[in-house]
């Protein structure tokens, strides 16, 4: 494959609005020709899938609850979202999981929104998005419950140990690198070179955690070249191999981006 995909990027939030089209343009010049959007909750919805369809063919947008979003009301806002997935195409769901970085008052409401969009995922054969901060292990525990053997996905921002790592391939999870892995202790230096390419996806998780050099300012697509960089030099492969395999993965994994 010639070219990469950002599976995991915000772009349709208002960091953005001011030079969407440029961000945008200067990704497909880095060669990031496909970009795969997260939702947020109930509210971003609509502007996301308003920028697929202005992108239609480069973006591609998900339905799912954020973990950080779930609130005491958390049944109608899946109604609201579940709503969407009803009614449009989409490549996944997701972003949900588990977070106890934030907040932990809604840790109950977490789980059952997480549960909940799991069942859509199996139901609709499409991939899930797991968000998981400071809660891996709770999360790796509900999915190893929640698996029946229809479940796939990636955990996105992977910052776990080598044993945690198995433990998500063995559920038949891919893993989502970004630019953690050039930070200089960020800690994937250690885990990565222990896990094999096949089961890596790339993605910048923009606006936020933007790579070395950039780390600190606002993240976009075309700083996945970065990422992708750092990542073959763990594996001691080219880059031209390493967006190969990824590309690759990416496509086995979300098979509704074409």
């Amino acid at each position: 494959m010639s070219y990469y995909i950002d599976t995991h990027a915000h772009i349709y939030l208002p960091e953005f609005d001011a030079d969407r089209d440029d961000m945008v343009l200067r990704a497909q010049h880095a060669g990031v020709e496909k970009i795969l959007m997260p939702n947020i909750d109930e509210h971003s919805v609509e502007q996301m899938v308003a920028v697929a369809q202005q992108f239609n063919g480069t973006c591609f947008a998900m339905a799912g609850l954020h973990p950080c979003s779930v609130k005491t009301n958390v049944q109608q806002q899946l109604y609201e979202v579940e709503t969407w997935l009803n009614r449009k195409d989409f490549v996944a769901v997701g972003e949900t999981g588990t977070d106890r970085y934030w907040d932990t008052t809604y840790w109950n409401q977490q789980i059952e929104a997480f549960t909940v969009q799991a069942g859509w995922a199996a139901r609709l054969n499409l991939p899930l998005v797991i968000h998981c901060r400071q809660s891996l292990d709770e999360t790796l525990d509900l999915v190893e419950k929640l698996q029946d053997g229809r479940l796939t996905g990636v955990f996105h921002c992977f910052t776990g140990s080598v044993k945690q790592a198995e433990r998500a391939i063995k559920l038949g999870f891919f893993l989502g690198i970004g630019g953690v892995v050039t930070f200089k202790n960020g800690g994937l230096d250690r885990v990565l070179p222990h896990i094999p390419p096949e089961r890596i996806i790339l993605e910048t998780d923009s606006p936020y955690l933007a790579p070395v050099p950039h780390r600190g300012k606002r993240n976009e697509p075309s700083y996945l070249t970065l990422v992708a960089e750092k990542l073959a030099a763990l594996y001691s492969m080219e880059v031209e191999t390493l967006r190969s395999v990824t590309t690759q993965n990416a496509l086995k994994l979300f098979q509704h981006v074409r």
